[in-house]
């Protein structure tokens, strides 16, 4: 529970894990059920309740998967690199636990955007990353890595930002055509949330691994 206490879903499966392990120690062992651990959710306006053996939103009764762990900054990173991605991660759960989708996927799309300013300076086997925004240094990481699994990924990276960005696609960061647009679903915000996640983990292990040499040779 502990370790799972920046990501509301995995402490109430901790949680609720922990209770029926201690429930089946013997009646002379008190754990709350069910019912009880529900009741307290929905007395702090948590947004999730425990069905039998899942875990749903309380609003729209979807089911909730485990999100995507995302490890903490390397520690060639800054220690404020460290607290803007626990804030950032913590708040794209609390939205999507208050059923604001839009506003999740936001909030994590721009910690993605904002954790590729990281290779921004980073020497390369064809030169130093200089672009200063998203698009240009993900053009840039992948110019430099190709045939690779970093280039796949930031293919998948690029398509991802651009369906989310564009009016008729995801419409998180310029807004929703009104005519065409497409409304997000709990579904469709958990999945971009989880995907972004898996993308911020795999890129934090590449800056590591990139950078290792340049430590190496100071």
């Amino acid at each position: 529970m502990e370790e799972a206490a920046n990501n509301a879903p995995l402490f109430i499966e901790a949680m609720v894990e922990a209770c029926r392990r201690v429930s089946r120690l013997g009646e002379h062992f008190y754990a709350p059920d069910a019912t009880t651990i529900n009741a307290l959710l929905a007395k702090h306006r948590i947004g999730y309740e425990v069905r039998g053996d899942d875990l749903v939103m309380r609003e729209g009764v979807t089911v909730v998967g485990t999100a995507i762990a995302v490890p903490e900054p390397p520690p060639t990173m800054a220690e404020q690199a460290a607290g803007v991605l626990r804030e950032c991660l913590s708040r794209s759960d609390q939205l999507l636990a208050e059923s604001r989708y839009r506003e999740a996927v936001q909030e994590i799309l721009w910690l993605l955007e904002t954790v590729s300013t990281a290779f921004r300076g980073l020497d390369t086997t064809t030169g130093t990353i200089e672009g200063n925004y998203f698009n240009r240094i993900v053009k840039e990481l992948r110019q430099s890595n190709a045939g690779t699994t970093l280039e796949r990924v930031l293919l998948w990276v690029e398509a991802l930002h651009g369906y989310l960005s564009s009016p008729t696609g995801g419409g998180v960061r310029h807004g929703t055509d009104l005519r065409d647009g497409v409304a997000l679903s709990p579904q469709d915000a958990r999945l971009f949330c989880n995907l972004i996640r898996s993308y911020i983990a795999f890129l934090l292990a590449e800056h590591e691994r990139l950078a290792e040499p340049t430590r190496h040779a100071r």
